[in-house]
């Protein structure tokens, strides 16, 4: 029997239920939130979700783990001039000091920017992330020693012109408001000498997206460099929220300093003793709890469009399409941000309830709870613990945009909640297909 053609869009839909926790934090310090249907609501912004889910998939594919074992990832990073200049020295013999001043010259040289050179802690960093694949220091290193005689020359040339720009800024500034006019005309400043173009061509070539799934799945913006290729993502992700209103607590540490302790209870007189009173140091941290929606689509078609833009063929893009689509799913579902992970204990956390399902176009079902849900009993004109009372508004609210989309098909739900498994069970959705394993959410 022919297997049905897939639709262009994959759904998914999640709930989960967590507990004095603080994976995001605001410019303050303070959980996100936001207002929806009239009350705030916590929230997990999706840039926070993106990335845990984007690290989660990078490190199971070096590792030789999951659908994408082997293949080729991205890094985003500020430090691809150190990366190069770590290859120069270490695959390729070069000085330490040469190897980071070529290294950035070429980079700058290609077009990006970097950092204030008098300031040591960002002289070297460009001022922008870049997400590339993850061998591009390698091979810019590789065409820098093929070539080093060639760029060497250039390289002296490129830093002097920069010396003697920065020696004329630095005088121009210290002139008078009111310039003399028997004072000499300061100097144009000097063009830089352009790197050569088959030099330029090749640090393109490194930094472009090739075939790094994971920039392929989640895109990339470049301003800096026009003729660099931007990538539209393959993924849409939204905002994770409460789905009744926030429930915040600012809880109260004391933290012991082990030293002081120590003296205390070896103290041989009470003044020893009474000095060592007290905490180490204290404070307040906001933690939050709640159960949380999020959605995000898989575009296929886009996903095939950038792999084959990588120079894959139709078939190499089909096959690394399925690839990439298992272990998005598998990351959407496990990957956690980390912040706060040790002391909340978050990344343990299991979704309540996974919703997945085909369509002509994305679906993001968070009008459902644009009405807060009410936790009081049901007996007290409530909706209940808001996990199942969440499951039920989320089934229903599918079942009835079923009724009224033809498009939709092969709705599978996955749960790691007993109570929840309960709920389904009792439910029956009809159309809705329940399934014990990730892998069994996509077709």
């Amino acid at each position: 029997m022919t297997e049905a053609p897939r639709s262009q869009f994959l759904s998914l839909h999640l709930l989960e239920t967590l507990v004095a926790v603080l994976p995001v934090r605001d410019e303050n310090g303070s959980p996100k939130s936001l207002v929806y249907g009239g009350v705030e609501r916590h929230m997990i912004s999706s840039q926070a979700r993106r990335r845990a889910e984007r690290v989660h998939a990078r490190h199971r594919a070096n590792v030789g783990i999951g659908a994408l074992a082997g293949r080729s990832t991205g890094l985003r990073t500020r430090e691809w001039a150190l990366i190069t200049a770590k290859a120069l020295e270490t695959d390729h013999g070069w000085d330490k000091q040469e190897a980071v001043t070529t290294a950035r010259a070429v980079i700058e040289a290609t077009g990006l920017k970097f950092g204030d050179p008098a300031k040591k802690t960002v002289a070297n960093l460009t001022k922008v992330l870049l997400f590339a694949p993850a061998d591009t220091g390698a091979r810019i290193a590789e065409h820098v020693q093929t070539h080093a005689d060639d760029l060497r020359v250039w390289r002296d040339a490129y830093l002097l012109a920069q010396r003697e720009n920065s020696k004329k800024a630095a005088r121009k500034s210290s002139r008078k408001t009111e310039p003399d006019p028997d004072e000499a005309v300061e100097p144009v400043e000097a063009s830089l000498p352009a790197l050569a173009k088959h030099h330029r061509d090749a640090v393109l070539l490194a930094i472009a997206p090739r075939d790094a799934i994971d920039i392929a799945l989640y895109g990339r913006f470049l301003a800096e460099i026009a003729d660099s290729p931007n990538v539209d993502g393959a993924v849409q992700s939204g905002h994770a929220f409460t789905v009744h209103e926030a429930e915040q607590v600012d809880d109260f540490y004391a933290a012991a300093d082990d030293a002081k302790l120590h003296r205390k209870r070896n103290a041989l007189d009470f003044l020893d003793a009474a000095d060592d009173a007290g905490a180490g140091m204290t404070g307040y941290q906001s933690l939050i709890s709640g159960t949380f929606y999020r959605h995000a689509a898989l575009d296929r078609v886009q996903l095939i469009t950038n792999l084959r833009a990588a120079g894959m063929t139709e078939d190499e893009a089909a096959e690394a399409a399925v690839a990439a689509e298992k272990e998005f799913v598998n990351a959407f579902v496990e990957a956690f941000p980390e912040a706060k992970k040790n002391s909340t204990a978050s990344t343990g956390s299991l979704p309540a309830l996974v919703l997945a399902f085909e369509g002509a176009r994305p679906y993001n079902y968070a009008a459902a709870f644009q009405l807060p849900i009410d936790e009081n009993p049901v007996a007290a004109g409530g909706e209940g613990p808001a996990g199942p009372a969440a499951v039920r508004r989320l089934l229903a609210h599918h079942a009835f945009v079923s009724d009224r989309r033809s498009d939709l098909r092969a709705a599978r739900v996955l749960t790691y909640d007993p109570q929840i498994d309960a709920v389904l069970r009792e439910s029956g959705h009809a159309g809705v297909e329940a399934v014990t394993e990730i892998e069994e959410l996509t077709s």
